[in-house]
């Protein structure tokens, strides 16, 4: 399996595959972090996921995904909130592991400023608190809005229940008339034990660590709920504002408190990275005694100036990183090894362990990764874990930090019992007796039993009705896991024939478990509520391999509507040809993921179920953003050369949000090209294509109308 595989041992195709499964894996682990508040993985875990992510596409930048977790902040915000649209974004960190990570930070920031050296550069260190982002927003000193992160764009209103944290202030003197102030929203050590006694003398649900349990305390859709519930708030920045609170983060932190905030009074100046890691180790040698959960130290820019010259990246700000604490270690029984068949037909090997705490977190289960992993060999047959197998009854070490569920780092030979047995992996799908292919070069098994296998079809079926596709009201996994079983549905287009088929529904519903006239009646509403439906998320839903929700977005804003889709789609076919150079161009789109696209309509059985699933719906086209007055809205524009008064992702974002297409390569669709210091090849092309070429000052002086 290429989760296996070192960074450096990829192949470009393997690269692919692991991106694919990152995209997946993260877009689970936020979902249950940020929106269910049920975190699966510890944030050891996670950052260890993203790393690898941002290697592979540091090594690969022209495979990078359109649905990469590097360009998503947080989860969308969960039923039962209203929506707060940010007016500044709140976004994510970028992370450091260890010293040299910290040094390498300070180099970045010094070389994008231009500064040497031995040039001052003052940065602020603070505590990372392991709990709940919230936004406050004051008018006139009056506090008027409290909303979680969510997204990082939108996220979900929960004033009332802010209003009930005792050290939030309700009003504040001599502040800006305009303030949002964003911190973090956590639980003591001492209050989470006191609180979860008081839930096990009352029945009532005990939370896994502090961090649920201020998640969970502060969402509450009650808020007498959330106020007897003994949660804290810790400032450390701001969002909207009408004057500047002060010229750097430290003074800024300070004027805070000065309003009323707490700030966390570990919060220190530091000279240069030695000096930051020193203080990092300070904290790092309190961190049991603080009374609180944290999970690193924060470093930032300290001099407001810089640190808007430095500005943001698509997800998280340049003047700012998170320096992580280390994973955990722990030891267990295996019980048992399950296989699992994912919903692309892969076979997945799963270890059942004897429960144990790793990092705060209690953990029954770890990934196996594939049949190579077990036999203690890595995907070129080399050794792992010193070539030691995994059986059952096994005692195995867990390993918190590289995948989404922990890993077995190694096994204590010498406690194995004397009967356990060498695993054989299966070579036949579990679920339909198909048989299971490991392809030349891949690590995984493969079920070739489609759309017979119950595994996939009932997977396929639970992510076309899942949030971020059609979202049907009251179809959940476990009502199509029944619709399938009884016969009922058997792909996506039978839903929406589920009442003509079955007269009103009500007669065929009414007398199951969890199911009457009234629910029956909603279902079906709610299926009718569906016909009409965004072409993305219609892309989105068809569940076609490597393509996420950002990509579908990409995908159809790029095509418009869906009858221009389908009819690239099938003049892609060949893979070559102009559609195809076309769909490849498009940013973000690279050739596995256009070959899944075109493979998924061309396959006669798979568009004929699309094809019968689109003629019960309305597809609504998609959104263009509004680029009025914008001399590039339209355009195809390709960067080459140094550019000097900007770095290339600068460029690239701005002519984006003025409604131009920038691809990577030059063609005949190019209209511009703006070549800077060193064009090579691409100036030589456009220039036979008769491609509009200039450089960098023609472009800005284009865009900013001069």
């Amino acid at each position: 399996m290429t989760s296996q595989i070192e960074v450096e041992a990829l192949t470009k195709a393997q690269a692919e595959t692991e991106l694919a499964r990152l995209a997946e894996v993260l877009n689970e682990a936020n979902n249950a972090y940020h929106t269910e508040d049920a975190p699966e993985i510890s944030d050891a875990e996670y950052d260890a996921l993203k790393r690898r992510n941002a290697a592979i596409e540091a090594r690969f930048p022209d495979i990078k995904r359109a649905d990469s977790p590097s360009e998503q902040v947080g989860a969308p915000v969960a039923e039962g909130f209203g929506k707060v649209r940010h007016a500044v974004p709140m976004l994510s960190l970028a992370n450091a592991f260890d010293a040299e990570e910290v040094t390498e930070f300070d180099a970045r920031i010094r070389k994008y400023l231009g500064l040497g050296s031995d040039a001052p550069l003052a940065y602020t260190a603070e505590p990372k608190i392991d709990g709940l982002s919230l936004s406050l927003r004051y008018e006139k000193g009056v506090l008027v809005q409290a909303a979680t992160r969510g997204d990082g764009a939108v996220g979900e209103n929960v004033t009332a229940n802010a209003r009930t944290i005792e050290n939030i202030p309700q009003e504040l003197k001599n502040a800006p008339d305009l303030l949002e102030v964003r911190g973090e929203v956590y639980m003591s050590h001492a209050d989470f034990a006191a609180l979860n006694a008081r839930q096990a003398e009352r029945g009532g649900k005990t939370f896994a660590n502090p961090r649920n349990a201020a998640a969970g305390s502060l969402r509450q859709l009650d808020a007498e709920i959330t106020r007897v519930r003994p949660l804290q708030f810790f400032a450390y920045a701001w969002g909207a504002l009408s004057e500047p609170l002060a010229e750097t983060q430290k003074g800024a932190i300070d004027r805070l408190t000065e309003l009323g905030f707490s700030t966390n009074p570990l919060t220190a100046l530091c000279d240069g990275p030695s000096d930051m890691v020193a203080h990092y180790e300070k904290i790092e040698a309190q961190r049991a005694t603080l009374g609180y959960d944290i999970d690193g130290v924060v470093y930032k820019v300290d001099d407001l100036a810089l640190q808007e010259r430095l500005g943001f990246r698509s997800t998280t700000p340049r003047w700012a990183v998170a320096h992580k604490f280390a994973a955990e270690l722990a030891w267990t029984r295996l019980e048992g090894i399950d296989i699992q068949v994912g919903r692309t037909g892969a076979l997945s090997p799963v270890a059942r362990l004897q429960p144990v705490t790793v990092g705060g977190v209690v953990v029954s289960n770890a990934t196996l990764h594939n049949e190579d992993y077990i036999k203690g060999l890595d995907s070129k047959g080399a050794e792992i874990r010193g070539g030691k197998d995994v059986r059952v009854g096994d005692w195995v070490q867990i390993y918190r930090a590289g995948d989404v569920i922990p890993k077995v780092a190694d096994v204590d030979l010498s406690k194995r019992p004397s009967d356990a047995e060498a695993f054989v992996y299966p070579t036949t799908c579990p679920e339909c007796g198909s048989d299971a292919i490991r392809e030349p070069g891949d690590a995984v098994r493969r079920c070739t039993g489609g759309l017979i296998c119950p595994a996939q079809a009932v997977e396929k079926l639970i992510h076309f009705v899942s949030r971020k596709a059609f979202d049907i009201d009251g179809l959940g996994a476990k009502q199509v896991e029944q619709f399938y079983h009884d016969g009922w549905i058997a792909e996506p287009a039978d839903i929406f024939t589920l009442k003509e088929r079955y007269g009103t529904g009500v007669q065929q519903l009414k007398n199951r478990e969890g199911w009457g006239p009234k629910s029956a009646d909603n279902l079906f509403q709610a299926i009718e509520d569906r016909r009409e439906i965004p072409m993305a998320r219609l892309i989105f839903a068809l569940g076609i391999r490597h393509v996420g929700e950002a990509a579908s977005s990409l995908i159809a804003l790029h095509y418009g509507d869906w009858d221009s889709f389908e009819a690239a789609m099938a003049e892609a076919r060949g893979l070559d040809g102009p559609a195809w150079d076309d769909l490849i161009g498009v940013d973000g789109v690279g050739s596995v993921m256009a070959g899944s696209l075109v493979s998924a309509f061309a396959q006669e059985a798979e568009r004929a179920s699309i094809d019968r699933l689109v003629a019960h719906l309305t597809v609504i086209p998609a959104e263009r953003p509004d680029t009025e007055g914008s001399p590039v809205a339209g355009k195809t524009v390709v960067f080459t050369g140094t550019l000097e008064k900007m770095s290339r992702a600068e460029a690239k974002a701005r002519a984006e949000r003025l409604g131009a297409k920038v691809s990577g390569s030059v063609s005949g669709k190019t209209d511009i090209l703006v070549a800077g210091l060193g064009a090579g090849s691409k100036a030589t092309k456009a220039a036979d294509l008769g491609v509009e070429t200039m450089d960098e000052d023609g472009w800005l002086a284009l865009i900013e109308g001069k």
